[in-house]
């Protein structure tokens, strides 16, 4: 007679497509998949389209986003049940597409591709990671994966959060309240905050305004982060060097979007986290909430209803 098999500890439904990933994190975990009916925990891949009406059975909500602003616009979310999200998820992942974006602005890898043997226009204007400051705004987990990457390349970061707590790696951390000191004292700007009304229209026409001729901006966060006229206004004034872009206000851009014309932009499909490995990258931390969810521990990304993320 072989070992004694213990009943799963928590029932999880995975909706609105049972994923492998995803189902063999739950069942790595100890837990059982099953259907919503009988679920006390609810794995929900997608946007707030066709969420489901969830009974008081269901404790927990995992989502498959990082971002929670079409839920909460949606009227998803409620005090009922506890909600977590994909925060630092998806980070490494992330950072290494800013880091891309901010390369081939500063290499003009950009303009090569659109111009092709172009060199008295591309080599004046290629410039270097070393020696220069990147200011990161919003360094959480993307934060902390970017760090040692810039490190790698001879870069220095200020990196700015909301707490103020120190990022490892980072020359110096700026709590929010104190963001208004980066602007001069940085050569680029990477944005990985969330929308909130205090972060909407984060660069505008007076912090671009502080920035360099030589600054670029990499937006891998939120549209909503940037005053996207205000944006143009700079690019085109020259005020900076250029503009990388894998999201966008609205997104995508129009057709007719001025932005598209400009030599100084690159606008990604907001594919910085890619559908392609969206669950086999948030498997492991769903394993680990879902150990901590059996042991009435506190969970990785809770999220915040009245903060916006």
């Amino acid at each position: 007679m072989g070992p004694e098999i213990e009943e799963a500890l928590v029932k999880i439904a995975i909706e609105p497509v049972v994923d492998r990933h995803l189902s063999e994190a739950v069942t790595g975990a100890g837990s059982e998949v099953t259907g919503l009916d009988d679920a006390e925990a609810l794995v929900w891949i997608g946007g707030p389209d066709g969420f489901p009406q969830l009974g008081d059975a269901v404790r927990w909500v995992a989502l498959s986003t990082a971002g929670i602003e079409r839920f909460v616009d949606a009227g998803v979310l409620d005090g009922r049940r506890l909600w977590t999200n994909a925060s630092g998820f998806y980070a490494a992942g992330v950072a290494e597409h800013a880091l891309a974006l901010l390369l081939a602005g500063l290499r003009q890898i950009n303009t090569a591709v659109r111009d092709g043997w172009a060199k008295e226009r591309i080599d004046p204007a290629v410039r270097t990671l070393r020696g220069a400051t990147v200011a990161i705004i919003g360094a959480g987990g993307i934060g902390r994966e970017l760090t040692p990457r810039l490190a790698a390349c001879g870069a220095s970061v200020i990196a700015v959060n909301r707490s103020g707590r120190a990022v490892e790696g980072a020359e110096l951390t700026l709590p929010a309240d104190r963001m208004d000191e980066v602007w001069e004292r940085t050569d680029h700007v990477v944005l990985a905050a969330p929308d909130t009304p205090d972060t909407r229209h984060l660069l505008n026409d007076e912090t671009l305004g502080r920035l360099h001729p030589h600054s670029w901006v990499v937006n891998i966060a939120r549209g909503p982060l940037i005053d996207q006229a205000a944006l143009h206004r700079a690019l085109s004034e020259g005020l900076i060097a250029g503009a990388a872009l894998d999201v966008t206000d609205p997104e995508p851009p129009a057709d007719d979007d001025p932005l598209w014309s400009l030599p100084n932009v690159i606008i990604t499909p907001h594919v910085a986290n890619p559908a392609s490995g969206l669950t086999r990258e948030m498997a492991p931390f769903l394993a680990e909430n879902i150990r901590r969810f059996e042991a009435g521990q506190e969970l990785l990304a809770v999220v915040e209803p009245d903060a916006g993320y």
